[in-house]
Parts: C-alpha cells; sequence; structure tokens
C-alpha cells in the first residue's frame, strides 16, 4: 500500500474529497507546463517526446477521478453537494482530456506552427491551470474567499483572450498561402486548444458557485 493510500485511509472520509480534488489539480499544472515547454522546444523530436509523456498524466487524473466517483458513491457525509462534486470533478477531467487530445494532434500532424499561435494558447493554458489550481486548494476551509474568486476571474479574463487568439489565427488561415490539408490540421488544433480554456472556464464557473453556495 502506498503512502497515498494510508493517508487516505486516516483522513475523515468527508475530507478526503478535497484531497484528490487537490491531486488532479497538481497534475493538470505538471500537465500545463510540460504543454507549455514543449511547444517552445525547436526539436520536433523532443517535442513530440515531451507531448507523448501527457498520456500517463492523463491516465493518472482518470484513475483519481474514478477514485472521486468512488469516494461518492460511498459516503454518506460530503463536504459539497453530490451534484456539485460530480461536476467540479467532470470539468477538471476534461481540461486533462482535451490537453492530452491536443498534444496528440500536434504529434500526429506533424505541425510545425511559424505563426507561434499554439505558443501563445500554451501560455494561456498555462495560466489558466495555475489559477484553477489555485482556486481548488482554496477550497478547502474557504477561508480566502477573496482569493479563490480572484483566480476565477483571471481564468475567464485568459478564455477571452483565448478566443481573440483564435479569431487572430482564423484570420491568418484564411489569408495564408499554406495548403488546404496543412489549413485544416491547424484549424482542428487551434479550435481544439480554444476549448481547453473553454473547460478551464467550466471549472472556474463551477467553483464559483460551490463558493457562492456555501461560503
Amino acid at each position: 500500500m502506498s503512502f497515498d493510500s494510508i493517508l487516505k485511509f486516516f483522513l475523515p472520509k468527508d475530507r478526503v474529497f478535497y484531497t484528490l480534488f487537490e491531486e488532479v489539480a497538481t497534475t493538470l499544472v505538471q500537465m500545463g507546463e510540460i504543454f507549455k515547454n514543449a511547444m517552445n522546444e525547436e526539436d520536433l523530436n523532443k517535442r513530440d517526446e515531451m507531448l507523448r509523456k501527457l498520456e500517463e498524466m492523463e491516465h493518472k487524473n482518470d484513475e483519481t477521478t474514478h477514485q472521486i466517483f468512488i469516494e461518492l458513491g460511498s459516503n454518506f457525509i460530503t463536504p459539497l453537494d453530490r451534484e456539485d462534486i460530480h461536476y467540479l470533478a467532470t470539468s477538471l477531467d476534461d481540461i486533462a482530456d482535451y490537453i492530452w487530445g491536443a498534444a496528440k494532434r500536434i504529434v500526429n500532424y506533424q505541425i510545425d506552427d511559424k505563426n507561434n499561435t499554439i505558443q501563445a494558447f500554451a501560455e494561456i493554458i498555462c495560466k489558466s491551470i495555475k489559477a484553477i489550481n489555485t482556486s481548488i486548494y482554496g477550497l478547502r476551509g474557504m477561508k480566502n474567499l477573496r482569493d479563490i474568486t480572484s483566480s476565477c476571474v483571471i481564468v475567464n479574463s485568459l478564455e477571452n483572450d483565448a478566443d481573440n487568439l483564435l479569431d487572430s489565427a482564423m484570420l491568418y488561415l484564411f489569408s495564408s498561402n499554406i495548403s488546404a490539408v496543412e489549413l485544416i490540421k491547424q484549424k482542428d488544433i487551434f479550435q481544439m486548444l480554444e476549448v481547453v480554456t473553454d473547460k478551464c472556464e467550466d471549472a472556474a464557473n463551477v467553483v464559483e458557485s460551490i463558493i457562492i453556495k456555501y461560503a
């Protein structure tokens, strides 16, 4: 039995959810950093190797999310409404799924982003996830609601930045002389990266609804 398993065994059952959410949020931060660093790697082989590591981390988050659902089904006492726990777990899992989905496409399509659009998306995503992480860690005890709220506002603002970036990227693509195949591939990736920021905003919205309800 791992140390984490032993720790979870002795935790009050209504508090284990916070630990699991924090574990998911921490893994998301790691995924965001890897993705950003990979997008700044000029060696495409090294970049692809870094991106493939995200699959393992996405699976790790799947397992933790599954554990949240198991705890939800087996515990009578929960620190938040069951519906809120389910919504938050699902929204955080979606972020990991779409990051890995975007990374897989970049590897498979062998994208060479000459306009640095993917780098810009990676920066926004990384910042959004760090803000989500702050808000998730703030849920335990809800002692500093201002920090939680500020983090959610940051995520919403970054999502707007991602919308503007997508608009600019589309204008660039359709005014360029790249091939139709390359245009389709890049359009697909840019749109998926914007969805990652949408999923971050979804998670922030769930956190906001929780603090309104329980603060």
